[in-house]
């Protein structure tokens, strides 16, 4: 994600902000082959500013074809498992990994203090790490309480167990810090590239890259603990 921007760009920020919510909101409730269409394109234009990053690095060419292969399989990864979720888990992983970008925005704002790694990501706090994590474990107790289908397939009286929303919640914030490290990931990629956003596709926000990074990695995470627990169930 980039660094918060002057107040001349609010406007645009929000206005750019209200666009994607509401073309990722159709998509999602659309479903089907729109969805899939939308996410095949969202993650074809972020391979295209992986792409611009990768070639401004100060590497030979057979290590920027690694690069390349590997954001093929990274992105293509994370939309796969996007697609791989059920309905409902997939709006929760997206509505926790935004919790944790608001929870992370507002409580390195407010708080400040240390810096995780300056070097990286001048702007990222511990503070902000906490906050994130908060507000994801937040979000996911809430869906607990309100949506408890989304966890179990059906309403149970194991969703009365407090233990299961002390689960519930640390898993919110582990899909929190599984965003902060794709979050940090894409920021090292564009200090190794001398750039401060991945594009200037969307006004105020930079690139499609700086909107996802975080989602991302939570996707791929989401997918595979799916997946191995259909492993287990079997």
């Amino acid at each position: 994600m980039t660094d918060p921007a002057p107040r001349s760009d609010l406007a645009a920020r929000t206005g750019s902000a209200i666009v994607m919510l509401v073309a990722a909101g159709l998509a999602l409730w659309a479903g089907g082959l729109a969805l899939r269409l939308f996410v095949a394109a969202v993650a074809a234009l972020v391979f295209w500013e992986w792409r611009g990053i990768v070639l401004r690095f100060r590497a030979s060419q057979p290590v920027r074809l690694v690069w390349l292969a590997a954001g093929l399989v990274y992105i293509g990864a994370a939309a796969w498992a996007l697609l791989s979720l059920a309905s409902g888990p997939r709006i929760l992983l997206i509505a926790l990994v935004i919790a944790t970008d608001v929870g992370a925005y507002f409580a390195g704002r407010a708080i400040g203090g240390p810096r995780i790694a300056p070097a990286i990501s001048p702007s990222k706090t511990w503070a902000g790490l906490l906050g994130g994590m908060a507000a994801a474990a937040l979000v996911a107790a809430l869906a607990l309480r309100l949506v408890p289908d989304v966890f179990v397939g059906e309403a149970s009286p194991v969703l009365a167990d407090p233990g299961l929303a002390l689960i519930v919640a640390l898993g919110g914030a582990c899909i929190a810090v599984v965003a902060q490290v794709g979050d940090f990931f894409e920021s090292w990629m564009k200090r190794r590239a001398g750039v401060k956003d991945s594009g200037t596709l969307i006004p105020g926000h930079g690139g499609l890259f700086d909107r996802v990074d975080g989602l991302l990695l939570a996707a791929i995470a989401a997918g595979l603990f799916v997946a191995l627990r259909m492993v287990l169930v079997a």
